[in-house]
This record gives structure tokens, sequence and C-alpha cells, in this order.
């Protein structure tokens, strides 16, 4: 069960399975699968369906108790009932995906009774495998991660390719489409601070979410409040994951922004 070696090393094997899945039907190129979009400006590919399938065969045998939130499957209220719940995006960042560019990773997450016990993102483009479990660590490739000490908002480093005006005294550093790789970034101390303010869905943070928390970042919504998994309305107002040194400092600099959109239509 949850935090069981077992356990921990059959979920490992399901996700990267999944992206090696994934990798094979990119092949660093755009041509292999078809893709649509769900609405306008949202796409999706016949890989992100067939690796959510591969991934509810695969987690379903390791937990059949457990419940299933994901970008690609259409919700139901099972999961309200059940302890436990996977959280899953089968492709983050499927606009890299469909660009050819490694910047997307799939992201698993098991949730029980609303917290956060085991992360995993898999992004093989790019040779790189996350793993957290609450009270565990995180690691990346089997490396112990550690979220950086910065203090200063000025200079903080942003995935981003280009900043707005308000934030020139920012860094930024590379940024992949995958926001829950965005936020590994900071796990591993390759990024202090990554902020959206827009409504978003809990598959696309939960397991980065974990992997952060667990190397010593803070993550929250864009108000500052703590983020909850498994809601009745599995959304959230924006994400703040940061450097716990400048935290305080950037929910005081967003502060006058969200108050102009918290009440924006979703």
């Amino acid at each position: 069960m949850p935090g069981d070696d077992v356990f921990l090393r059959a979920t490992v094997s399901a996700v990267a399975d999944a992206a090696d899945h994934a990798l094979t039907l990119w092949a660093g190129g755009e041509t292999r699968v078809r893709q649509w979009e769900k609405v306008p400006g949202h796409p999706v590919c016949e890989a992100d369906l067939s690796v959510d399938a591969m991934l509810r065969e695969r987690l379903a045998a390791i937990d059949p108790e457990a419940g299933w939130l994901s970008e690609e499957t259409a919700d139901t209220a099972h999961r309200l009932g059940v302890s436990r719940v996977w959280v899953v995006d089968p492709i983050d960042g499927t606009r890299d995906y469909l660009r050819g560019r490694p910047g997307w990773a799939v992201s698993v997450a098991l949730v029980e009774d609303g917290a956060l016990r085991l992360g995993i993102l898999a992004a093989p483009a790019r040779n790189e495998l996350w793993i957290a479990q609450a009270g565990r660590g995180a690691s990346r490739n089997g490396r112990t991660l550690r979220a950086g000490d910065r203090t200063a908002l000025p200079g903080a480093r942003v995935p981003a390719e280009q900043l707005p005006r308000q934030d020139r005294d920012l860094t930024a550093v590379p940024r992949p489409n995958s926001i829950a790789l965005r936020m590994a970034m900071v796990a591993a101390d390759e990024a202090d601070l990554v902020a959206t303010l827009r409504w978003g869905n809990e598959w696309d943070v939960a397991a980065a979410a974990l992997i952060c928390a667990e190397a010593g970042a803070v993550v929250t919504d864009a108000l500052g409040d703590p983020m909850r998994f498994n809601s009745p309305d599995p959304t959230a107002f924006g994400l703040l994951c940061s450097a716990p040194g400048i935290h305080a400092a950037a929910v005081d600099r967003l502060r006058p922004r969200v108050s102009e959109m918290v009440d924006m239509p979703r």
C-alpha cells in the first residue's frame, strides 16, 4: 500500500512504461500522432488518450480501490467516496509534445484523504524521472532535491520566455511548456519562482506539488492559501511555487493582480 516499497516500485514502473510509450509515439516530431483541440487553444492528441488508458489499466491493477481523476477522462463522483485517488495528467505540456520539444512529462500523483502521498513525473525526452513520497523526500534520477535558499525577490529565477514589465527585476530562465516541470525546477534549485494567475486543475500540479514540498519549496494558490486535492471541484485559482525565503514577498507582489482577476469567469 502507499508508503510500501513494493507499491512504490510498481507505480514508478507503470509511470515509466507509460512515458516510454509516449516517447515512442513522439519520436521527436509532430507527425506521428493525430491532434485536435478540445476547446479553442487547448490541444490534445492521440498520445494523450493512449497514455491515459495505459495508466488507468496499470494503476487500477496496483490499487483497485483507488479513484481516478485525469485530464483525459470524464470526471465522476466516485472519487469523492473513496480514500485514495490517482490524479493524472497523461501528457503535461502537450504543446511541446506536438512541436517536437522535450518540455513535456507524464504526471501521476496519489492522494489519500485529501493529502498528497506520492508524486511522479517522468520526462523521457529529458531523461528525467522525479519521485516524491510524503515525509520521505524528493529525487530526480536518484539524487535528492533541495529548493534554493534565496531570500530576495529581485533577481529570482523564473521559467519564462518573456517577463511582464512589472517583473523585469526578475531573471528569466528556459521555460518548458509543462507546468509540472517548471515547478520541479524550483525543487531542483534551477528556478526560484513559478506563478500563474488563472484557473487551473489539480492534475496539472498534484505530482509536482509534492515533489516541491518534499524538496522544501512552498506551494500555494495565487492567494497564498494551501492547495487542496480531490476536491469536488478540482480547480484552484492560480499557483505560486517558490523557494521558501521569497514566498511571502511573491504573495505581496501578486496580491494587486490577484484582486483584479479572482472574480473573473473561468
